[in-house]
């Protein structure tokens, strides 16, 4: 086989194959290759310059010896799917479940989370948003500290592991999106620089790639081949692409818009929906705006503002970033326009923010609606969950908002039951000087905010993570269990009637109290009224749903089976 490497600058490229040397030839563009006789599970390394310290590929697909180690050659048509006759599965419509392999099951691997894919099945789910399983070093992890981004997770099964995962979702009908990091890479085991000149900078997270600089070419492609190898060879729906505000990029073709049009050529290819979900801080409509309207042509984003809008209508909380979503109209203009900030001040940022949405050009299906995640949880100094701050009619609530309203839902794992394990920042840096580091830089963080330092888990102590794993004894629980028949009855009511899923902007109607107590939207011939104080909403017609502060009605009872 040819191994190949792009190492531009040096002079020297040698690959080590089971233990034996060989000297690459380099060619005009930079890459070095040597043909060399190995099998699929040969490990193997490079070598660069005169140094003897062996380094994996920048673009290895397996690292079964972590990080540090060699790589190994996989053969993606050795794996056998049975998948063939999946037609893909789009965002329009669907309902999105968010999960970490480490924590969703005591098992922390692919083959246990398969286990537990009947239950979101059975809850109404479409697509699983799984968090990042490319390599980073250590066995725990969120997963944003990544290295090695085309190489599965060893622990959790390996790339093999993430296929049989895939299939088993196709299997059931459930698409699978990938969470992927472009905007850094992880403190140990970021070799990229000694290849080349990937990196440009640094970010709040580590290194950025050099994404408009001198020979970023080759870089840029580095993240488009590894976005459509997740495609292609792992069959995966959708990516979410994290912070993508963080990307530093200053080309007339901004990346995510190559991205966007590579995508769209290999949906083509594949005969099937592919789709692109930014995570961006810049409440900004040109991220999710088509390409054809001068836009960055991504599918979706996440909705930070109707997040921190719902968690201070529920909550009270108005710290930090919540401050300016103490407004008693927050939630209504946030559920008629995506954006809170939509050019307005940001206390928080101190100066203006965002810009408006256009709601007669896109859809709702452009922003995905939470009421949880990974980062509103486990970035709280103790990883508490909603359902540890309110009682579960106002969770309830919030849910028939998410669900019933015109952006795509999605549910963090758990929050369907009202777990009560916390979702808290943990990794496992074998490196003693990092570990600590990591360990009291999240205890000042948290400190600087008024939390006892001793009031912060430890990230490197396993039972953090331990803390973190969902219970799923919880659900032979009579309170779980009522949470969870909320949670599937708001999904069969939008499944059953098209007017709750209607993503349309323009059309939705928000009714709010003036002192934002309680809210009626408008769903066509549907009402979703909720409460959040003592004051009731007006609720006319037939009732489809209720519980003590959420009620789910419709003006023409005749029309409604």
């Amino acid at each position: 086989m040819t191994y190949a490497v792009w190492a531009p600058k040096l002079e020297r490229v040698r690959v080590q194959v089971d233990g034996d040397v060989h000297e690459m030839r380099r060619d005009a563009s930079g890459w070095w290759h040597a043909d060399v006789e190995a099998p699929a599970g040969t490990d193997y390394a490079f070598l660069l310059g005169d140094d003897d310290t062996s380094l994996p590929d920048p673009r290895s697909t397996w690292q079964p010896h972590g990080v540090h180690g060699a790589s190994r050659v996989y053969d993606h048509a050795a794996f056998t799917w049975t998948d063939q006759d999946w037609p893909g599965r789009s965002l329009a419509g669907s309902v999105v479940y968010e999960l970490h392999i480490g924590t969703f099951t005591a098992g922390r691997t692919f083959d246990a989370a398969i286990e537990r894919l009947d239950h979101l099945v059975d809850l109404g789910i479409d697509l699983v948003e799984v968090m990042p399983v490319n390599s980073f070093d250590g066995t725990a992890g969120w997963g944003y500290d990544g290295v090695l981004w085309g190489a599965v997770h060893e622990p959790y099964g390996g790339p093999d592991g993430f296929k049989r995962f895939v299939d088993a979702c196709h299997a059931r009908g459930l698409g699978v999106v990938l969470d992927v990091v472009y905007n850094h890479l992880g403190p140990s085991g970021a070799y990229l620089d000694r290849f080349g000149p990937y990196f440009a900078g640094e970010n709040d997270w580590g290194p950025g790639l050099n994404l408009d600089g001198p020979q970023s070419d080759e870089v840029r492609r580095y993240v488009l081949d590894n976005a459509m190898a997740w495609f292609e060879h792992f069959h995966v729906d959708a990516l979410r692409l994290d912070a993508v505000h963080a990307l530093a990029d200053t080309r007339a073709l901004p990346l995510l818009e190559e991205l966007s049009a590579e995508t769209e050529r290999t949906a083509d290819a594949l005969g099937r929906p592919l789709t692109l979900i930014a995570e961006s801080d810049l409440n900004d409509p040109r991220t999710v705006r088509p390409r054809a309207s001068h836009g960055l042509g991504m599918d979706a984003q996440w909705s930070d503002d109707l997040h921190h809008a719902l968690h201070v209508r529920l909550t009270g909380e108005t710290h930090g970033y919540y401050a300016d979503f103490a407004a008693p109209d927050a939630l209504a203009k946030t559920l008629r326009g995506a954006f809170f900030h939509d050019g307005t001040w940001s206390s928080f940022r101190g100066r203006t923010h965002g810009r408006p949405v256009d709601v007669e050009e896109l859809p709702g299906t452009a922003f995905l609606a939470y009421l949880q995640n990974h980062d509103q949880i486990g970035n709280r100094a103790t990883g508490d969950r909603i359902s540890a701050s309110v009682p579960p009619a106002l969770q309830a609530c919030a849910a028939a908002i998410v669900l019933l309203g015109p952006y795509t839902p999605m549910v963090f794992m758990g929050e369907e039951w009202a777990a009560s394990t916390p979702w808290q920042f943990f990794a496992s840096f074998p490196d003693p000087e990092l570990a600590e580091a990591v360990r009291t830089g999240r205890r000042r963080e948290f400190g600087r905010h008024g939390w006892g330092e001793s009031e912060v888990p430890d990230p490197m102590d396993p039972a953090t993570v331990e803390r973190s794993t969902l219970d799923w004894s919880e659900l032979a629980e009579a309170a779980h269990r009522e949470m969870l028949d909320v949670y599937r009855a708001l999904i069969a009511l939008r499944r059953r009637h098209p007017e709750l899923s209607d993503p349309s902007l323009s059309d939705l109607e928000v009714e709010s109290a003036a002192d934002g107590s309680w809210l009626v939207m408008h769903r066509g011939r549907f009402r979703v009224a909720c409460r959040f104080g003592d004051e009731a909403p007006p609720v006319h017609g037939e009732v489809l749903f209720a519980l003590e502060r959420v009620a789910v009605s419709t003006t023409e009872p005749s029309a409604v089976r």
